[in-house]
């Protein structure tokens, strides 16, 4: 009888211990995390990503690097991809936007610190066409082709929401070459400083890229003419080079307005 309920104590101490094991080990399920949708684009605009390098490849880029050549001194533009902050670096002055502020440090009066805030990402937005045309807060249509030496080119209008941007009520019109789907033309309003829309198109060529960690990012544009609302002869012309793209984050004290800078708003 001793034996017996020797071995009842021991299965019901081995029962009990089992289950507390079973209770220890039982976990949590780690609850789903829900993935953010990827953004759809019209077709038209799609094909154009596509034909750069895919719109998906340039986010994978935190920060942008090119020189624009000037006969008054070439400009060194630095961009983070995703704040939008700036510097500007010249042998005669250095400009830059904080993320809340544009700035200029010089040693004298030659930048004039109203043209500050419309220029600090001018030739930025230019350059890194087509890819600025997929941020948020834009609207996309269909637009007749522009017709220029016997080829018609698709074109998509970009409009802006209210409060998009320093300058919302500027369009865009990108018109893409039939065939490769590369952006050819830029066609662009420009109303900064102004209450209203303009129907006044300025036009910009862009037929000249090369290959930038895998986008495809312009060499050279070109200004043309406009006559009756249609480009008809090249009038300037900026090149573009020592163009660099890559993931690297750099710090926010990067674009930090310098101990001898000037707020410029």
């Amino acid at each position: 009888m001793k034996k017996i309920m020797f071995f009842l104590v021991v299965a019901i101490f081995a029962l009990s211990c089992k289950e507390t094991t079973q209770q220890t080990t039982t976990t949590t399920p780690t609850p789903e995390v829900a993935k953010t949708p990827e953004k759809e684009y019209p077709a038209s605009i799609a094909s154009v990503f596509k034909a750069h390098g895919g719109i998906d490849t340039w986010n994978t880029m935190n920060n942008l690097s090119f020189t624009l050549k000037k006969e008054s001194g070439n400009e060194v533009h630095i961009v983070d991809l995703k704040s939008r902050k700036v510097k500007i670096k010249t042998d005669k002055f250095t400009l830059g936007f904080d993320g809340e502020k544009v700035w200029l440090a010089q040693d004298s009066t030659y930048y004039q610190p109203q043209r500050a805030r419309f220029y600090h990402n001018l030739m930025f937005y230019f350059y890194a066409m087509p890819f600025v045309l997929g941020d948020d807060g834009i609207t996309y249509s269909d637009v007749p082709a522009l017709d220029f030496e016997g080829v018609a080119y698709p074109g998509t209008k970009i409009s802006f929401g209210a409060g998009v941007g320093d300058a919302p009520d500027d369009e865009y019109i990108v018109y893409s070459n039939p065939t490769t789907h590369q952006m050819e033309w830029l066609a662009y309003t420009v109303t900064y400083g102004k209450n209203e829309k303009s129907d006044r198109f300025s036009y910009i060529k862009y037929d000249q890229w090369t290959a930038i960690n895998g986008v495809q990012l312009p060499t050279a544009l070109q200004w043309y003419k406009v006559e009756d609302g249609v480009p008809t002869e090249m009038a300037a012309e900026r090149t573009f080079i020592n163009a660099t793209a890559s993931s690297k984050k750099l710090d926010a004290s990067f674009f930090a307005k310098p101990e001898n800078g000037e707020f410029a708003e």
